[in-house]
């Protein structure tokens, strides 16, 4: 019995392959689903501060868009997001405690799990120009500080590096370690660190005893030292840069600890044969948990942006993240 004369259900046809998704969205589903996660966290952390209503629609208009390219895209089936209903359930959650408040929050605990140490590089002390813009947010959002690689045109010579114990400068002709001490829990922390013979780089503090403002004693407790002289236009332009840096407010983060200070540039050095690329006073060193054994140790340490002067001098716990913003 020929084809021709087989019964229907046994006659041969051509077989037909079930259209099967190309390279290009095979790649591009599985990068939808291992995007999935981060794209689901991020949006519940925008909506922490959205009101509950602005939220509701936002989330509507997401999902929409999301059906949208789904449809665009192809046939493969996309990650499940959740439903209207579900995310309007979540939004009134969320929206039950102050959700500035809880965004905030959940930021700061995402970050500090993430760690700094996990920023940097494990093998030099050199920032590049990405680490450099990732440790600076790092920075900001954690200690809810304006802080920056470059102010005004001007960077430091490094951003990364180890710290090293100083003694108080001479804020006045005449002064004394023992006019340094404040009070009575002063003198077992500071006292045996002494004062440098010189002035630093930027002279005396104030003209006399007599003179010495709050302000200026302050600026004294809470000095750093950074290797200005290794800027590239130092010895042609030693004379502004010199004023611009004189006092200048940083941030110093140790990055073991997360024990942070606010600081001011207030003398020149270490050398770098000390292998040392910054300096802290007696009371920075306290401040950033540095001040015992070996009096030294990995910072981070970066231009506080303060036009205003709202940022004081002296330690800042991360608990107090946004606090100046």
């Amino acid at each position: 019995m020929t084809a021709k004369n087989l019964p229907k259900k046994f006659t041969i046809t051509k077989s037909v392959k079930a259209p099967v998704a190309t390279a290009n969205f095979d790649s591009l589903r599985d990068k939808i689903s291992a995007h999935k996660d981060t794209a689901y966290n991020s949006l519940n952390l925008k909506l922490c501060k959205l009101s509950s209503s602005s939220a509701r629609e936002a989330g509507v208009k997401l999902l929409g868009s999301g059906v949208l390219a789904a449809a665009m895209i192809g046939p493969f089936s996309l990650p499940q997001l959740p439903s209207p209903q579900d995310l309007f359930s979540r939004t009134l959650a969320l929206s039950a405690v102050p959700t500035a408040s809880q965004a905030a929050q959940v930021s700061l605990a995402s970050l500090l799990d993430t760690g700094l140490k996990q920023i940097l590089p494990k093998d030099t002390y050199l920032l590049s120009y990405k680490k450099k813009q990732l440790v600076s947010d790092w920075v900001s959002r954690v200690y809810g500080i304006s802080a920056k690689s470059e102010l005004e045109g001007h960077s430091l010579p490094a951003e990364y590096g180890l710290i090293g114990a100083e003694q108080h400068l001479l804020r006045y002709p005449g002064d004394t370690t023992e006019a340094h001490m404040r009070d009575v829990d002063d003198w077992p922390m500071y006292y045996k660190s002494g004062t440098a013979p010189l002035t630093g780089a930027w002279g005396y503090f104030s003209s006399s005893k007599a003179n010495l403002t709050p302000d200026l004693a302050q600026k004294e407790r809470y000095y750093a030292v950074v290797q200005t002289f290794l800027l590239p236009d130092w010895n042609q332009n030693w004379t502004s840069l010199k004023e611009w840096y004189k006092f200048r407010k940083v941030i110093i983060v140790n990055t073991e600890t997360y024990q942070a200070c606010v600081a001011d540039i207030a003398d020149s050095g270490p050398s770098p044969w000390t292998g040392k690329v910054f300096g802290g006073s007696p009371e920075v060193m306290e401040a950033v948990g540095l001040a015992k054994g070996m009096r030294k140790g990995p910072v981070i340490i970066l231009f506080v942006d303060d036009p205003e002067n709202k940022v004081p001098l002296g330690p800042i716990p991360y608990a107090d993240a946004t606090k100046y913003v």
